[in-house]
């Protein structure tokens, strides 16, 4: 493929990481650029229009979230005309790099957010930390993390024995503890499961008068990947981008988990884990009556096998 024929609706799927790169770079030249930071992370900002959407992702993720191997706001970029700036890291890297403070120091130095009418910070993770570590750069922004790490210095969260690669790496300098880089933003919204202990952990330490917690039980540690496949991102980002988002906003997007397997599969485990029988049983007759579901239909014979069993 030339680089004369690329656009954003190319897809940069199954590209090794060196072309795929030199894509993202060529695709940004145009209206935008792409920067090197140190050895392990990359900015790529395309201009648009006077909303700014910064996301942080990864090199490893950006393929398995996109189907045309693309940054997450570029989607957003096509459908909504926003500028982006993804800011992309080769692994998890939590960003804490002096590369990655340098910039945001010269983007801070420059005035550049300024130039903005609306900006918007994303990141989910080890992203969703730095969405709201680095939102502090941009005063007024606005913060969508999903599921979070607040910091990963072991005097804080000793308790989370996830990620104990990390606890050598300094989370007490440059843009550190993440909630207390969110005293700045406009908002800031954190998605969590509540059943989902570390994360809910985390999220406390997120507790802020300009913080909105958003809870979906039941969603698991995966809830990036579902909110993509409900659709349901681009919403949120929209409505936090137009300072509609609240807690009624939310449930009623939420409302997609209905048709949404693996949330399903996830309340039917939790009833079954708890033995409640009657609920399970509604739930599986529920289900079976709207969609395909082979192993609810399963279940839903167990357990009218096993209730029938009782009325003997």
């Amino acid at each position: 493929m030339s680089e004369n024929r690329l656009t954003f609706d190319t897809s940069l799927a199954g590209m090794k990481k060196a072309d795929w790169l030199s894509a993202v770079e060529t695709l940004c030249d145009e209206d935008g650029y792409f920067e090197r930071l140190g050895r392990r992370h990359y900015a790529a900002f395309v201009e648009k229009s006077d909303t700014l959407l910064v996301t942080f992702e990864t090199l490893q993720g950006i393929p398995a979230l996109s189907s045309l191997a693309q940054p997450l706001g570029w989607e957003m970029m096509q459908d909504n005309g926003w500028s982006t700036l993804c800011i992309a890291s080769d692994g998890d890297t939590w960003f804490r790099d002096k590369s990655v403070y340098g910039y945001f120091d010269r983007l801070i130095d420059d005035g550049f957010f300024d130039e903005f009418e609306r900006v918007v910070f994303y990141g989910a993770g080890p992203c969703g930390y730095a969405a709201a570590a680095f939102s502090v750069a941009a005063p007024g922004a606005r913060v969508l993390a999903v599921q979070p790490q607040a910091t990963l210095d072991p005097r804080v969260t000793e308790w989370d024995d996830r990620f104990v690669e990390m606890r050598r790496t300094d989370f007490t300098s440059r843009y550190g503890y993440a909630p207390d880089m969110l005293d700045a933003a406009d908002a800031a919204y954190i998605v969590y499961d509540p059943r989902e202990r570390l994360d809910a952990m985390h999220a406390a330490l997120f507790t802020r008068p300009n913080v909105c917690k958003l809870r979906i039980r039941h969603m698991g540690g995966a809830i990036q990947t579902d909110l993509l496949e409900m659709d349901q991102l681009p919403a949120l980002l929209g409505a936090i981008a137009d300072g509609t988002l609240d807690e009624v906003a939310f449930s009623k997007m939420m409302r997609a988990r209905r048709m949404h397997p693996p949330y399903l599969r996830n309340v039917l485990a939790a009833l079954d884990n708890d033995g409640r029988d009657v609920l399970a049983l509604a739930l599986a007759r529920n289900v079976t009556a709207r969609m395909h579901a082979p192993r609810f239909v399963r279940r839903l014979n167990e357990l009218e096998a096993k209730a029938a069993a009782q009325d003997d």
